[in-house]
């Protein structure tokens, strides 16, 4: 198992978050999956992340991702969901005529322990055709 070091930690801290559109609408098509790829890499970039998984269907988001504790999962979730809701309204208007706001408040998250990668890599890939 590899770990990860900041100032005064060591970790291996990956989470699997699932998230939705409004309504779970089928909005993430033409496009915006892809420009929502973009946007989460970016931001996992900045927050020192790792994306481990991403898998973007038409009504669901599957992330894996690596993140320090000391900046918590909620903290990249709500960066993550509220830098991407803007951008892709900004981008692609239709989303505004559809949805009031493009993410529900909630998230599903759950810590990846001693699961092997590749089971999970399964998993989140049988998503997209769900």
């Amino acid at each position: 198992m590899s770990y990860k070091y900041n100032n005064n930690v060591a970790f291996s801290c990956k989470y699997h978050v699932v998230w939705c559109p409004k309504y779970r609408r089928p909005v993430l098509v033409d496009g915006v999956d892809e420009r929502l790829k973009d946007i989460i890499g970016q931001v996992a970039q900045e927050r020192r992340a790792e994306v481990i998984e991403l898998e973007v269907g038409p009504e669901s988001v599957h992330l894996v991702v690596d993140i320090d504790p000391q900046y918590g999962i909620h903290r990249l979730v709500k960066q993550i969901k509220g830098r991407s809701s803007r951008l892709l309204r900004d981008e692609y208007p239709w989303l505004k005529s559809r949805l009031p706001s493009l993410w529900t408040n909630s998230y599903f998250v759950s810590t990846v322990g001693g699961i092997p990668h590749a089971m999970i890599k399964d998993y989140i890939t049988s998503q997209k055709s769900v």
